[in-house]
């Protein structure tokens, strides 16, 4: 596979360097950027291959890759559900739980948020949900090689695994009757979303221990699942360092 833009190629580098087979960058570019992107490919003892642009357009075709493209491996979390919640049983944890969603610029912009909160990890169903592919990597901007991304085979199961492990669910819902400013919050919280028009499905949302909604008091009914993501995890970051 392919990723391209200096921060998820950088991020590529400084994290998996072994996972990169090839690395392209325009000749044209002798900016700051491309030389720290030089600098760093030098300390790791790895080759750069310098094409023209044009090359670039047709190695990663209808990209915005500002340059400079790289075909990896794919990079596995390494992190299962289990040793995830061992290894937070001593600690606040902070999770993300994402019911369907299946576009991937969504997923990577999430996970640029849910990195961004400090939070322990995005989790998915394997069905109806998108992997992590070129374009979430891309968009999340280096947080897919510092996040572990755990797909599940059973997300009530793992929701229960969770709630077991001390952590609670919230999950959002428009019509929940409390808003998310109204709700006391526990020191481990995972957050569940849905997809964008659909929402959580039924199951998912029995399981949660409480609903609740943003507030919205515009014209729109709601937000986007990756914004909605840092609403909810950047105030969960608030009331913690408010205590």
């Amino acid at each position: 596979m392919q990723i391209f833009g200096f921060h998820a190629v950088t991020s590529r580098l400084r994290r998996s360097p072994g996972t990169v087979q090839e690395l392209y960058l325009d000749e044209a570019r002798h900016d700051p950027r491309a030389r720290d992107l030089l600098k760093l490919t030098r300390e790791l003892g790895m080759q750069v291959i310098m094409v023209s642009g044009d090359r670039l357009d047709k190695i990663c075709p209808g990209r915005k890759h500002q340059g400079v493209v790289a075909k990896v491996e794919l990079a596995p979390s390494g992190v299962s559900l289990n040793d995830l919640l061992d290894g937070l049983r001593d600690k606040p944890a902070l999770l993300l739980v994402l019911d369907g969603v299946t576009d991937p610029r969504n997923l990577g912009a999430c996970m640029r948020s849910a990195d961004g909160a400090g939070a322990h990890a995005v989790i998915a169903p394997k069905d109806h949900a998108c992997a992590l592919t070129e374009v979430a990597i891309q968009t999340a901007s280096g947080a897919a090689d510092s996040l572990p991304y755990i797909m599940v085979t059973n997300l009530g199961r793992a929701l229960d695994d969770i709630q077991e492990a001390g952590v609670w669910c919230y999950g959002t819902a428009d019509e929940a009757q409390k808003t998310l400013y109204e709700v006391d919050l526990p020191a481990s919280v995972a957050w569940v979303l849905g997809a964008e028009g659909s929402g959580l499905r039924r199951l998912t949302r029995e399981r949660c221990d409480e609903l609740v909604r943003i507030p919205m008091f515009g014209s729109v009914s709601s937000l986007n699942v990756s914004v909605a993501s840092g609403v909810v995890l950047y105030e969960t970051v608030r009331r913690r360092l408010a205590r």
